[in-house]
């Protein structure tokens, strides 16, 4: 992704800006965000991924080959180049825009493709020692969301704090 403002640099800064319900997104290099004041010094936060992977034995040049390329996100425009990069995915699309290439990273890092959570419950069925630690993960869950005005998610997770109660 090249700099909004000088067109010349790839896009280091990413800003994302709401007012009143209007999002504005500005993608800079560091000397455009520089010379419009932005602090630079700490803005971008080099992920070691590669370094974190080759020492783990898993090898992104084998899990995300370079000359695989996905095209750009649908969304936010970022690649996989840029994941390579600083270790960051661009938005939440990207997961399923990069799916392909991001699954076999995924399953030798996390063992599984699949996010199971920390609690597994089978159906309906609990163990009565653990209704008490998911009514407490629950209600945490149920905070946060609250703080996060996220309500529709508020009130699933209320439902089923009262069927649990």
């Amino acid at each position: 992704m090249q700099c909004d403002n000088c067109h010349e640099r790839p896009a280091a800064i990413h800003l994302t800006q709401i007012v009143d319900n209007s999002v504005t997104t500005a993608h800079l290099c560091e000397e455009c965000a520089s010379e419009k004041g932005i602090n630079t010094s700490a803005s971008v936060a080099k992920l070691p991924l590669a370094g974190f992977l080759g020492g783990t034995g898993t090898g992104v040049a084998a899990a995300l080959p370079a000359g695989a390329d996905a095209g750009a996100c649908d969304s936010c425009g970022s690649t996989l180049q840029d994941f390579r990069d600083t270790g960051r995915l661009g938005c939440a699309h990207c997961y399923a825009q990069f799916e392909p290439q991001l699954r076999e990273l995924l399953r030798r890092i996390h063992g599984s493709f699949h996010h199971v959570g920390k609690l597994y419950l089978h159906g309906e069925t609990t163990a009565a020692d653990e209704v008490p630690k998911l009514l407490v993960e629950l209600r945490d869950r149920l905070k946060r969301s609250i703080e996060a005005e996220n309500f529709e998610l508020a009130a699933e997770l209320r439902d089923r704090i009262r069927a649990l109660e």
